[in-house]
């Protein structure tokens, strides 16, 4: 079977990452093969042919089916399995996306511990490696970043950079460093529209210029200098946009209504550890004196993710399982946690312990079997310290079973309240008010259905979470979404009692 050059590299990078995620050495790799370290290091680059056979052995060795007539992996689900033991919270991935970029702005290697195997961090890396940044894993969940001395912007790869939202980073993180360039639009979830106003206005309050044409954003600027800056909305992404810039600026900057989010708090911690001086994290005023150059070899450990804690919480609610989450990031999940001590459920909280960082607080919660009831008042989201945006949908699954009616108002999203409904084809009762407002009817008894993944993480994983607690056997199909985002879900979900199949293209 012959390949383009172009696939031939792509199956490469695949076959890299796969074995790197399974912490075989090349030589290691070769050995099970039948092959050279050699051999191994030219198909890793791209360099090599391989038959439909080789192939089909590396996809053995690997445990990953490498090519197939068909992209898709779908997810086949066995409900009603009661959970149990225990299962660790990962590390946040939009911690980790943001860390990434700003080490971008040290021009000496970071080495940064706790970063989750997903797709999202996959693509981000593809998008930087193209442009000239040294990124690799070291261990499994810790990558080595060192930026280049020149960035080769014009061998961009487009593809890449177009799947991730948070390309959009690279205007803080390189509009120091370069007096101009340009990126292709972002990608991400399909939820909405989403405009960079938020970006462009505190960037530009810096002296940095973000033109938008039908393909690219171009930036540039003549002379950066601080500022005082209220945002135009609360915003995590373009709050570390700014932050970023600012870092790189010797003078005082002031960022006004921001979001005291984790991952803007994890980068302003990372940043502290550079050296630059950051005053008020936590709070909704940060006041940054950057440094005209950064300059330092840094380690730094990426704190846990509160959304996937809120899943796992949610998918013990919906098996009516005992089940302890250990390593959540308290601070982070303490409106959710209230919200469903209101409706009745029962849950103990350990004392806390502290991150890896050094800052953030953790605890393991232990969630219990409960009767729920449906709250009077309806479940909205808001900026830190609100109910999270990426936590709210979590609580659909959960109304199933609460008896009575239950309001999820999700403002930010012109369209992720859509996809709540389909869990109606696993047999829930959920009414659209508008594209914002879903009336949920519980309780309700789930029962298995097929359902095409929906193009955004958080709807996505609602799903799999119903089929859980759906009697009989769903499938869930097109899971890329999840793959996003969750490094290894299927098997970690099954090492406490779930019971899902990865089925691959045929």
């Amino acid at each position: 079977m012959r390949h383009s050059k172009v696939d031939q590299a792509k199956i490469g990078f695949l076959i890299k990452n796969l074995r790197e995620r399974r912490e075989l050495t090349q030589s290691d790799f070769a050995k099970a093969l039948g092959t050279s370290q050699s051999a191994v290091a030219r198909m890793e680059a791209g360099h090599q042919n391989m038959t439909l056979e080789q192939l089909s052995k590396i996809s053995e060795v690997l445990d990953h089916k490498i090519i197939t007539l068909s992209d898709s992996v779908d997810f086949r689900v066995e409900g009603k399995r009661k959970l149990s033991g225990k299962i660790r919270t990962n590390f946040s991935k939009n911690g980790a996306i943001g860390l990434i970029a700003a080490a971008l702005i040290n021009k000496q290697t970071t080495t940064l511990g706790g970063i989750p195997h997903i797709e999202e961090v996959l693509r981000m890396m593809e998008a930087l490696e193209s442009i000239g940044v040294k990124i690799n894993w070291v261990k499994k969940n810790t990558l080595q970043i060192t930026p280049p001395k020149k960035y080769a912007l014009h061998k961009i790869n487009e593809d890449a950079f177009r799947k991730i939202r948070v390309g959009l980073y690279l205007f803080g993180a390189l509009g120091k460093q370069l007096t101009n360039f340009s990126i292709p639009h972002s990608g991400g979830c399909k939820m909405g529209k989403r405009t960079i106003s938020a970006h462009e206005g505190a960037l530009r309050a810096m002296g940095l210029k973000i033109n938008t044409t039908a393909k690219n954003y171009e930036v540039s600027h003549n002379k950066l200098h601080g500022a005082d800056i209220t945002m135009l909305e609360s915003s995590d992404t373009s709050t570390i946009n700014a932050l970023l810039l600012a870092a790189q600026i010797p003078e005082t900057t002031i960022l006004r209504f921001v979001p005291p989010n984790y991952q803007v708090q994890e980068v302003c911690f990372f940043l502290q550890k550079l050296g630059v001086k950051i005053e008020g994290v936590g709070t909704t005023n940060l006041i940054i004196t950057g440094k005209n150059s950064i300059s330092k070899a840094i380690a730094y450990e990426n704190s846990e993710d509160p959304i996937e804690s809120m899943m796992f919480i949610s998918a013990a609610i919906m098996t009516d399982s005992k089940l302890t989450i250990e390593r959540c990031p308290i601070d982070f999940l303490r409106l959710e946690l209230e919200k469903l001590k209101m409706m009745g459920q029962k849950f103990t909280i350990s004392k806390p312990y502290s991150a890896k960082n050094g800052f953030t607080s953790l605890v393991d919660i232990n969630v219990y079997p409960s009767k729920l009831t449906a709250l009077p008042d309806k479940i909205h989201s808001l900026p830190y310290p609100g109910i999270n945006t990426d936590n709210l949908p979590f609580f659909v699954p959960i109304a199933t079973k609460a008896k009575g009616t239950t309001l999820i108002h999700d403002w930010m999203w012109e369209n992720r309240a859509v996809y709540f409904t389909e869990l109606n084809r696993l047999g829930a009762i959920i009414n659209l008010a508008d594209p914002h407002r879903a009336f949920i009817e519980g309780p309700t008894e789930l029962s298995a259905a097929r359902v095409t993944c929906p193009p955004a993480l958080r709807p996505a994983m609602i799903i799999l979470i119903a089929m859980l607690g759906a009697k009989g056997t769903s499938t869930l199909h097109h899971v890329y979404s999840i793959k996003r985002g969750y490094e290894e879900i299927a098997e970690r979900l099954n090492a406490i009692g779930a019971k899902i199949t990865i089925i691959t293209g045929v």
